[in-house]
């Protein structure tokens, strides 16, 4: 029988369609355009505490860190207050990483209503994105080499905040930048750096911007969002990706998250953790508990005793 191993789930959802405003999961609101494609089956119903303890399955789950959901960005500290309450009735999650639009006008404003609430160890904006390497445009308005974007970033540090970036791996350039700019702002790389082309070429590309960005020792990254669009979640498919994310970043900068609900459009939570498991089950212990556990204490400041005493 395999070890009992103590789970930190580095990155998921909660929302409550009932009483609260995610624009993009409304059942009245157009479609966005979404990576995995058809998103329908999440539209329109909640993902609350029990939901997501009934999908765990044989994993032990000990806490979990929610991600902001895309919540009304004409509120973006309300979802921030929601966890909060949400945390005070059922104790969860352990932390929880907040809306913020880094070019606009009251960033300043909104990254101290949110560095205030315990819960908020860091905060995300998704940066304005192109669709393929060849069309990247350095300085454009929304991007991360947008001053105004910088100049927001630069505000992290002092509300002792670190930055989560979701983009595909033709940005981290732009994303080094950034961490050169301000040593002093760790930055977590999220879904992996989104390997979605899984072509030579595609893996190639992949592959030479992760060894850059990983120059950076404030660079963290959390192996999540593996999902391929069409395709079930397969460990046949993501193990090498799994397992070169780890050799590029070292052990001590990976952690496994599960992205659920979103990435229950790809697999189900007892299959994607069956395959995180899989894939680093030849590594030492005291690995497998850093990557699974240890190092999501360590990034999110979580008052949680290590799990390293049990290797």
């Amino acid at each position: 029988m395999p070890r009992d191993l103590p789970i930190i789930d580095a990155h998921h959802h909660f929302w409550d369609l009932t009483h609260n405003d995610h624009p993009w999961l409304r059942p009245d609101h157009p479609p966005i355009p979404f990576r995995y494609g058809d998103y329908s089956a999440l539209r329109g119903k909640d993902f609350l505490p029990e939901d997501y303890d009934a999908l765990t399955g044989h994993h032990r789950v000990v806490a979990s860190v929610t991600m902001e959901g895309e919540w009304n960005p004409a509120d973006p500290t309300g979802e921030s207050r929601w966890i909060t309450q949400l945390h005070a009735r059922t104790g969860r999650p352990a932390a929880h990483v907040a809306q913020a639009w880094l070019d606009r006008d009251d960033v300043e404003e909104v990254l101290a209503t949110q560095a205030a609430m315990p819960l908020v160890k860091g905060v995300r904006h998704k940066p304005r994105i192109a669709a393929a390497p060849h069309l990247v445009e350095r300085g454009a308005p929304g991007s991360m080499s947008d001053p105004r974007w910088r100049a927001g970033y630069a505000r992290l540090a002092s509300q002792r905040l670190h930055f989560e970036l979701q983009a595909p791996w033709w940005h981290l350039d732009e994303a080094l930048d950034l961490i050169e700019a301000h040593p002093e702002t760790p930055l977590v790389l999220n879904h992996t750096g989104l390997p979605a082309d899984r072509s030579a070429e595609g893996l190639a590309g992949w592959r030479a911007a992760m060894l850059r960005l990983a120059r950076a020792p404030q660079a963290s990254v959390k192996i999540s969002g593996l999902g391929l669009r069409g395709r079930p979640w397969s460990l046949e498919d993501n193990r090498p990706i799994i397992r070169e994310t780890i050799e590029i970043f070292g052990v001590p900068r990976c952690m496994f998250a599960s992205n659920f609900p979103v990435d229950g459009l790809c697999g189900s939570f007892v299959t994607i953790y069956d395959g995180f498991r899989s894939a680093v089950a030849d590594l030492p212990w005291a690995d497998q508990l850093a990557l699974f556990h240890d190092n999501a204490i360590r990034t999110y400041r979580l008052s949680l005793p290590l799990a390293a005493h049990l290797a």
